[in-house]
């Protein structure tokens, strides 16, 4: 779909169950996602987690994205660019990511290409949610130039950190 120096974001595919599943079947992974947070435990529901995120991705605009490294073709984990819950129209960037992958950049190396993405499909702000304690995701809204914008419970349930990106000149 779209290519960074060292990343290949594509849609995520059957072939990318058993990934999927070590990826969303980890609680220090999951723990930070949605309002309960839960683990996957078997294949059909990395089956159909991979569904959801193609049905999500319908749009071209809008998606969860499988993030894979380029040099190994392993997945990495996921980007996402989505409508906000609440029908408002706001737009999240957001990315979950496999811990044998955790601190090499890949996640913000994705992230900053979900935004440019963003922006060049004309968006004029993008938001990240991010629940308190995750502490590398805050650093990640951080290093993208995100402007906080403070703790909210109108989305997803729960309490969150927000994070607000306006488009540069925009």
């Amino acid at each position: 779909m779209w290519e960074t120096e060292r990343l290949v974001i594509r849609p995520w595919e059957g072939g990318d169950r058993d990934r999927a599943l070590d990826l969303y079947g980890r609680w220090e992974v999951a723990r930070w996602l949605g309002a309960a947070p839960r683990v996957l435990g078997s294949a059909a529901e990395a089956e159909a987690l991979i569904e959801r995120f193609r049905a999500r991705s319908a749009d071209p605009r809008y998606g969860v994205w499988a993030v894979e490294v380029r040099e190994t073709g392993v997945v990495a984990g996921s980007v996402l660019l989505s409508p906000l819950p609440d029908g408002g129209g706001e737009v999240e960037v957001g990315w979950h990511f496999h811990p044998d992958c955790w601190g090499r950049g890949y996640a913000t190396e994705a992230a900053r290409a979900a935004v440019a993405k963003g922006f060049a499909d004309g968006l004029a702000e993008i938001l990240a949610v991010v629940r308190p304690g995750n502490e590398p995701s805050l650093a990640l809204c951080r290093r993208l130039g995100m402007e906080p914008l403070g703790r909210t419970d109108r989305w997803y349930g729960t309490e969150l950190e927000a994070f607000r990106l306006a488009r540069p000149g925009g």
